[in-house]
């Protein structure tokens, strides 16, 4: 796997150490596509400073391509710039920054793009509220502790969710890490941050479906494939099968869904022909009108999760009455309204004892300097998650 491409040094900037490591960095948001052509990730050489107290030095193994990254890109989710991208991975931790006892050195972990303080009031809401400390720090481009531990040419280079995770190496707060079993690979391990957690909590946490209800998944990316999975475990045993709904744009998509236990599979147009609704709707598109075709087909009585991030200011037009009259519920989900050190490690089980067939997910990897090629896919919908690796 990777190896730092420099032996450690001093920096003029706060006395720490720091080592040169490759990674891929963005200017400026908004470029053209393909990303092949345009280049808006620069892979290059940037300076990692060792961990301060409270973080980890991590060697990346695998990174996830998620649409949380490519809105970034293409400006939809304004960040601070220049900022090194990514925040779905597994590595191994390398280095434990002063006071980290409880994880050692040689141990896998999974990166988590939301940290939680434990100390706010949001913390205290059991995952339905993001930490305010954490958003807060994700907004401004740092680690937990407002620190940066990225710079190039001698100026500070920003990290993407606390995470920026398409690099060889990365520094992270000890909250933004949790522990898994040597026996996961980093592949399925990555996933389990983000796409799973996501998909999966906005089913379990903010759904929350009953025995026998109907379950539908409109959005077949990383986060709705990975909700699918995670209902078709969640109900597997219960006393007769569960109704479970695929929709998507993509028919190959849609195929996929239909092969891994999904008892219907199809389009949004022929949804809303054949009038099929669910109890439980999850919308993982993050389109407007996808938002609208969820509220339509959540039935009387039922629950809509929205998981999806549309572009700020993206507005949608819902009937209040039908939310009145068919007792509807609308929940938005963020990150599944996951505790991750709780719910990472039961996702974890679920995968080792066969339940949740996380490899279904991945279509392809590709190498650190195939990023942008990696970008285009994502963005013509062909994919559901691709891996960078390192090596």
């Amino acid at each position: 796997m990777g190896s730092f491409a420099a032996t450690p040094r001093r920096s003029a900037w706060g006395g720490k150490a720091v080592r040169s490591i490759r990674a891929a960095v963005l200017r400026q948001s908004g470029a053209a596509r393909p990303y092949a052509q345009s280049q808006p990730l620069q892979v290059t050489e940037v300076q990692l400073a060792e961990p301060g107290p409270g973080e980890v030095l991590v060697r990346i193994e695998a990174a996830g391509l998620c649409h949380s990254d490519l809105s970034v890109i293409e400006g939809n989710r304004p960040r601070p710039l220049p900022m090194v991208l990514g925040h779905e991975s597994a590595g191994i931790i390398e280095t434990l920054g002063a006071g980290v006892t409880d994880l050692q050195v040689g141990q896998r972990v999974v990166s988590v793009f939301l940290p939680r303080c434990e100390n706010c009031a949001a913390c205290a809401t059991g995952g339905k509220l993001p930490c305010a400390a954490g958003s807060a720090s994700n907004a401004a481009g740092t680690l937990l502790s407002g620190a940066r531990r990225l710079t190039a040419n001698a100026q500070p280079l920003h990290h993407h969710l606390g995470v920026s995770a398409f690099a060889s190496h990365g520094v992270l707060d000890r909250r933004s890490v949790v522990p898994v079993g040597a026996d996961v690979p980093p592949a399925v391990a990555a996933v389990l941050g983000c796409a799973v957690l996501t998909g999966g909590g906005a089913v379990l946490n903010a759904g929350k479906p009953l025995q026998g209800q109907s379950i539908m998944v409109l959005g077949l990316g990383g986060v709705g494939m990975a909700a699918l999975l995670v209902a078709i475990a969640h109900t597997a045993s219960w006393a007769r099968p569960a109704k479970l709904i695929a929709v998507d744009m993509n028919r190959d998509k849609l195929q996929r869904a239909r092969e891994l236990g999904a008892s219907v599979a199809l389009t949004p147009e022929e949804a809303a022909e054949q009038g099929i609704t669910a109890d439980v709707v999850i919308e993982a598109a993050g389109h407007p009108r996808a938002f609208e075709s969820a509220v339509r087909a959540t039935s009387i009585g039922g629950t809509m999760v929205t998981v999806g991030l549309p572009a700020p200011g993206a507005l949608a037009a819902i009937e209040p009455l039908a939310l009145t009259s068919g007792a509807r519920t609308l929940i938005g989900s963020y990150l599944g309204s996951a505790i991750p050190a709780r719910d990472i490690p039961y996702y974890e089980q679920l995968w080792r004892d066969g339940l949740l067939p996380v490899e279904e997910l991945l279509t392809g990897q590709r190498p650190l300097s195939e990023i942008n090629l990696a970008f285009d896919e994502l963005a013509e919908g062909s994919t559901i998650r691709q891996l960078i690796t390192f090596d």
